[in-house]
């Protein structure tokens, strides 16, 4: 059994770390606000940008296909895994390390590299496996030109041949104590071909239908990897401020039990001294 100066050495300790999650959760639900808002005011601007290049795309030269939407044979696949460059949150980390993983036995026939964005993931895979390229550093300084100095490398890769395809995992911000990993198509994008159901619209390009393409669709392929950073990295402090408040929570069960724990063991103790006072009288009465 441990002795009673174990036990106050553990209670203390506990209590230490409890301050130090508390206070870790509170400051992931402050940055928690501003990130939400962040993705939040994104996604419908990254939803009208789809639509707009799906409207133009509807009405133009199917032969005029933009050489990011030009599919191929598939031989060279590229996974950009958005992760954090901190832990202490709970499985989300691991559950993208898990995603891809899963996407390289899926996809084991072809040629694989990674994008690591994010320090969590890019040691998880820079001895296991081929890295493209080391995009931690896109947090250092997180705006919107930092990213789209990191994707106008992987599409000028795309466009030179050297992947048939890339692909976005990250986990998508649903709500604090949600994040679902997700895996996205990035290039080639996606471009519906025109149907009867669709509504045809009479537009009036300036300068010209081609030339708006050209410029709408790499930015859309830019706010699409910036999007995904972002609900990275609110899901990222949504995930640190529940663990936090699990870690937390757990802390002071234990804490609980340890002082019930101390409080007995005191108390036996205590009575063992009154008992050896007690018979220690007896015995000198007796003599």
């Amino acid at each position: 059994m441990a002795n009673l100066k174990e036990i106050r050495g553990r209670i203390t300790s506990i209590s230490s770390t409890m301050q130090i999650t508390r206070a870790m959760k509170m400051v992931s639900a402050a940055k928690l606000k501003k990130a939400q808002d962040a993705i939040v005011m994104l996604r419908p601007y990254s939803e009208k940008l789809q639509e707009l290049i799906q409207n133009v795309n509807s009405s133009s030269d199917p032969d005029q296909i933009s050489v990011y939407a030009q599919k191929r044979e598939v031989k060279r696949i590229l996974f950009i895994a958005v992760t954090s460059n901190r832990g202490l949150a709970g499985a989300f980390n691991s559950s993208i390390v898990k995603e891809l993983n899963l996407q390289f036995q899926n996809n084991s026939q072809y040629e694989i590299e990674v994008l690591p964005v994010g320090k969590k993931v890019y040691d998880a895979v820079r001895r296991s496996r081929t890295v493209y390229a080391n995009g931690s550093s896109v947090y250092d300084n997180m705006n919107f030109d930092t990213v789209a100095h990191i994707v106008e490398g992987v599409m000028t890769s795309f466009t030179e041949g050297k992947f048939d395809e890339v692909y976005v995992i990250y986990n998508k911000f649903v709500n604090a104590a949600t994040q679902e990993v997700t895996t996205e198509q990035v290039l080639p994008i996606s471009m519906p071909e025109n149907t009867e159901s669709q509504v045809e619209t009479d537009y009036i390009f300036e300068p010209n239908r081609a030339e708006i393409l050209d410029n709408l669709i790499p930015k859309s392929i830019k706010t699409q990897i910036f999007k995904a950073i972002l609900d990275s990295i609110a899901s990222e402090h949504g995930a640190r401020m529940t663990a936090m408040h699990k870690a937390t929570d757990n802390a002071e069960a234990l804490r609980n039990d340890l002082k019930i724990f101390y409080n007995k063991a005191r108390q036996a103790a205590i009575t063992n001294e009154i008992l050896e006072i007690v018979s220690g009288a007896e015995a000198l009465k007796n003599s």
